[in-house]
C-alpha cells in the first residue's frame, strides 16, 4: 500500500510527505498528524487546515469532512497550544 491509497490522500500529498522524508504508509501512520501537518505548513504557507483533516482522516481512516465535523474543536486547540492558528 501506498500514501496516496490511503482514504483521503492522493498522488499530490504523497509526494509532498516524501519530499519531507515520510515515504511510506509506516513512517506516516507513525508520525503525528499535527507534526506532519507542520512540516507541510513550514514548507508551503497556503497549506489550509483541511490538509490536517485529511491527515488525521488518514491516520483514523475517516473522511476528512468526518474529521472536521467531529474533532474541530479538539484540533483546533492543539494547533493554538502548538502556535500554528
Amino acid at each position: 500500500m501506498r500514501i496516496r491509497d490511503l482514504k483521503g490522500l492522493g498522488p499530490k500529498t504523497e509526494a509532498q510527505f516524501q519530499a519531507l522524508g515520510v515515504l511510506d504508509v509506516s513512517q506516516f501512520l507513525a508520525t503525528d498528524p499535527f507534526e506532519l501537518y507542520r512540516l507541510l505548513k513550514t514548507n508551503d504557507t497556503s497549506t489550509s487546515l483541511n490538509a490536517l483533516y485529511a491527515i488525521i482522516g488518514a491516520h483514523q481512516n475517516k473522511h476528512w469532512q468526518q474529521v472536521a465535523r467531529e474533532q474541530k474543536t479538539e484540533i483546533l486547540l492543539r494547533l493554538e497550544e502548538m502556535g500554528l492558528v
